[in-house]
């Protein structure tokens, strides 16, 4: 019980997480002044929060160890790839052709780590 619930929190923030940043991108390919909003700037934190708290509960009820689950390791790698382009794509991008590309390569980087967590396959077969 206790991991499906970690499991379905996990999978919502995810599904949440990918709708806040697909929106926050295209307001950024807009210049749109949305991106100041307050809202804006505090809920894809809080809920990023939740998903870590999911995802580490869910490493903690399983057991698994990381180091000994190589997939695991590979979304956490990824996850830090993500943060880093997102980073850039929203904010540090000096130019928007910048943050287009790295817009464009953290959504590149989410779908690997989506893959990864369905496959549990580090190389996940595309078909």
């Amino acid at each position: 019980m206790e991991y499906t619930l970690l499991r379905l929190m996990h999978i919502g923030t995810v599904y949440v997480t990918l709708v806040l940043f697909v929106l926050r991108g295209f307001w950024m390919l807009l210049d749109s002044p949305k991106l100041q909003q307050r809202w804006v700037r505090i809920l894809p934190h809080v809920n990023d929060t939740l998903l870590l708290i999911a995802a580490i509960g869910l490493v903690v009820v399983a057991e698994l160890n990381p180091l000994q689950q190589p997939w695991i390791l590979a979304k956490i790698i990824g996850l830090l790839a993500y943060i880093g382009l997102g980073t850039v794509a929203l904010k540090r991008g000096r130019t928007k052709p910048i943050r287009v590309m790295a817009f464009i390569a953290a959504l590149v980087v989410f779908a690997y780590i989506v893959a990864v967590a369905v496959t549990k396959q580090v190389v996940p077969g595309l078909f």
